[in-house]
């Protein structure tokens, strides 16, 4: 760290941002059943077991209801079409109840498959890291008392921005980590609504959204390699290195800070994305 205050905050908030940006590059990678060594996913399984019985109630119930409203009378099911149909439809929905979990698992090793293909081939996020040029440390150091006011300021806005920055896209990572578990520990619930032909809809729905928090990981991975393109794999370049340090500073802190809400705003929009690409 620099011994001026002023460059010392301006690099400790890019810091912030670059161990975030590094925190995303390994959450992305990370597997439900390894992140915080498994203690979470632990929970998820004795909830999704405990609801396994209630699942089943519910799949019993629905395939009834199913049968009601789509048999006018039990001589419909004279037709071995008729009650071959309903019978897949009940030991298809009853293996989704018992297995959801090894569902769950499998479908996510398979989207998180292609996330780390895209990261395997797009690299690292080095292009992505901040730094303050050496410029502007230069010019900083020589501000004078009176003139560094200003430079205050401005760096405490700035500072404070980049930071907050940093932690709602952190924030909107780990909010995809939480909503798979939620998915994960409450699917028997979901999973039988394959029960019924009414209900059948619900169940499709869940999986359908399940794939699409899935593939936001290769959504966001993508993000951060176009914010690393977008910035010109390095910082912004100083428009005037004769302008007046306040003018520097300002003038990179806001190309700086436009960058990083282009990054947080796609970030925060992988699940549209997702299900705009899906049709989910």
């Amino acid at each position: 760290m620099d011994d001026n205050w002023i460059v010392e905050n301006l690099e400790g908030a890019f810091a912030t941002w670059n161990s975030k940006l590094t925190e995303i590059w390994s959450l992305v990678s990370e597997t439900p059943q390894h992140f915080k060594n498994g203690a979470i996913w632990a929970i998820c399984q004795n909830i999704n077991t405990a609801l396994q019985a209630i699942g089943y109630g519910l799949l019993i119930l629905f395939f009834a209801i199913s049968i009601f409203r789509s048999t006018a009378n039990f001589q419909d099911f004279r037709r071995p079409e008729q009650a071959l149909r309903h019978f897949i439809r009940f030991v298809a929905a009853k293996t989704a109840v018992t297995y959801g979990m090894d569902i769950m698992t499998t479908l996510f090793t398979i989207c998180g498959g292609i996330v780390s293909t895209v990261a395997g081939n797009l690299g690292n996020l080095t292009g992505a890291s901040v730094t303050l040029p050496e410029e502007i440390k230069t010019a900083i150091d020589e501000v004078g008392f009176l003139a560094s006011i200003p430079l205050w300021l401005v760096t405490i806005l700035g500072s404070v921005f980049i930071t907050a920055l940093s932690f709602v896209m952190i924030m909107t990572v780990y909010s995809r980590f939480f909503r798979l578990y939620m998915y994960t520990a409450l699917a028997p619930i979901p999973l039988s609504t394959f029960a019924g032909d009414v209900t059948s809809n619900t169940g499709r729905t869940f999986i359908k959204s399940y794939l699409g928090v899935c593939m936001e990981g290769a959504v966001i991975v993508l993000a951060c390699m176009i914010f690393a393109a977008f910035t010109g794999g390095g910082a912004p370049g100083i428009a005037d290195p004769d302008a007046s340090a306040v003018t520097m500073v300002w003038s990179y802190l806001a190309e700086t800070i436009f960058n990083m809400l282009v990054l947080v705003g796609l970030v925060k929009g992988a699940d549209r994305i997702v299900k705009e690409m899906m049709a989910l």
